[in-house]
């Protein structure tokens, strides 16, 4: 029993000394292998960084392609270097280095950020009718800057916003909207990407976004009146606007009151009126008792002479119409239709088919009912001023169409305006009569008036002439030009005998000599 006590007494001992010693030894290993692999790991990543740092640190050199001592072979060789830097940045499966990020980052503000060129158009009224034909200036380093905007957005895709948001900050997103600014579409197109993605992953951004946008919106309207990069930032703003939700915040509300509704004014509304109406409309569609306000604004601003931005406003209000509140017809009835019954007798054909066509709508129609008596005369005698009136027979001839659509839909309150109408005319007519009338016995007055006070203040035996000699080139040819002067009693200075001493002697660009006639006939020349 003793040895079979002692015997698995010493085997546990051993055992655990070896198992111990042998992980111990394993792990010593592992722990040397580990080592080995982890620093050649890092030596890979170094090699890479200092390779993409060295490619950064060369494509922040900026050329103007402007400048002829500028090597093309050079220039070539900083696109290749952009290129391979937008493959390495997108092959990237980890995060990249905050160094490296830094250094990145400023290579791209080297490039993007720079002076732009003045307008080549600024006297220019842009009166077509979508940007794309208007004339552009294309950016001449662009074959640079387009990889250099790659490169940005797929930083702003493949990076985490929090990473970034110490190297993109306030300074970065204005600089970039400044450059909205630009005449190349190209280049107003890739930082259309680049703003909006900025404003998607970058919510902490969004509302300083924002308000740097109306605030270019609003130095565009009341200070340069320079189109250039608003349709691009509407777009964006359409987009934002779709994600708003109901109901609409009161921020949302006074941008669209003070900051969509007044870029109806500028006189270069041509070139962004169909995203502006896309903003407006999704406004309208979310909280449709806001067309009432949209649509006085837009009568507000209503252009006098430009004809094409009225043809695109009265587009907008019918459109407009068909999605506002059935409630508000009766109260935007009658200051709606007056304004379209004004655009119907313009002399412009144009403007006069465009209103005539909007009277054939559906929902106009309705509006006019909601508000017939107030509504009818004003259309009516619209109508009839352009069958008498209007040079166009086209205009003349769909304005009977209308007319005869009118007399079927209400044909005794036509009848009834037209008689009004005519009264009104008679009316007018005879109060134009009365009022020459008036104004020939008034001046038959004056002209008796005037006689008899000639007879009295100038007698026969006194008449004073004027005679004006010039140095012009009619005094060479002997002109002289007389003027009759009639004197008032008490005016005349002293004189001795016959002779009259003048009145005044004036000096300056022409020569004045004053004569007086008396009779005897005496003459003083005051020269």
């Amino acid at each position: 029993m003793g040895v079979e006590r002692n015997t698995p007494k010493a085997s546990p001992k051993k055992k655990p000394t070896t198992t111990l010693q042998y992980l111990f030894d394993l792990d010593s290993k592992s722990n040397g292998n580990g080592h080995f692999s982890n620093s050649g790991k890092q030596s890979s990543l170094d090699s890479e960084n200092e390779e993409l740092l060295s490619i950064i640190t060369y494509c922040t050199f900026v050329f103007t392609f402007t400048d002829p001592s500028e090597s093309p072979s050079q220039q070539d060789l900083k696109r290749l270097k952009l290129t391979q830097l937008l493959s390495l940045v997108k092959s990237t499966k980890k995060p990249l280095h905050d160094q490296i990020l830094s250094h990145l980052v400023a290579m791209l503000s080297a490039n993007l950020f720079r002076p732009l060129p003045p307008s080549s158009n600024a006297s220019v009224i842009f009166d077509l009718p979508d940007e794309e034909d208007t004339a552009s200036t294309p950016a001449p380093a662009w074959p640079h800057l387009q990889i250099v905007y790659e490169i940005l957005l797929r930083l702003v895709l493949n990076t985490d916003a929090k990473a970034l948001r110490d190297h993109i900050d306030h300074s970065f997103v204005l600089n970039l909207l400044s450059l909205f600014q630009s005449e190349d579409p190209r280049e107003r197109e890739s930082l259309k990407n680049v703003y909006h993605r900025i404003y998607s992953k970058f919510t902490f951004y969004r509302s300083f976004m924002r308000k740097a946008m109306n605030d270019v919106f609003l130095h565009y309207v009341f200070e340069t009146e320079r189109p250039c990069g608003i349709g691009d930032l509407l777009e964006i703003w359409g987009s934002i606007i779709n994600g708003f939700t109901i109901p609409l915040k009161e921020e949302h509300k006074l941008f669209l009151m003070r900051v969509l509704i007044p870029l109806h004014k500028p006189k270069g509304l041509q070139v962004y009126h169909r995203q502006l109406a896309y903003c407006v409309s999704q406004f309208v569609q979310k909280e449709p008792v806001l067309g009432g306000i949209v649509v006085r604004g837009i009568l507000k601003y209503w252009p006098i002479t430009n004809c094409q931005k009225q043809v695109l406003l009265v587009g907008e209000l019918e459109e407009l119409v068909e999605i506002i509140d059935p409630e508000q017809y009766r109260k935007l009835a009658l200051p709606l239709f007056t304004q379209i019954t004004r655009c119907l007798n313009s002399w412009n054909s144009q403007v006069a088919e465009r209103a005539l066509y909007v009277l054939n709508n559906e929902q106009f129609r309705k509006m006019a009912q909601e508000a017939m008596d107030e509504v009818f005369p004003v259309i009516v005698e619209g109508m009839e001023k352009n069958l008498k009136w209007h040079w166009s027979k086209s205009v003349r001839q769909l304005t009977q169409t209308v007319k005869v659509m009118l007399e079927e839909m209400e044909p005794c309150l036509y009848s009834k305006c037209v008689i009004n109408l005519e009264l009104r005319e008679s009316a007018a007519q005879q109060e134009e009569i009365k009022r020459r009338e008036k104004w020939e016995r008034i001046e038959r007055a004056a002209d008796a008036a005037t006689a008899a006070q000639n007879q009295f203040l100038q007698p026969p035996h006194l008449k004073v002439f004027w005679k004006l000699e010039t140095n012009s080139r009619l005094d060479k040819i002997g002109s002289q030009f007389w003027c009759r002067m009639m004197i008032l009693p008490g005016l005349l200075p002293a004189c001795s005998g016959p002779f009259l001493s003048p009145l005044v002697l004036i000096v300056s660009k022409f020569e004045f000599r004053l004569y007086v006639c008396a009779q005897p006939f005496c003459r003083i020349d005051s020269s």
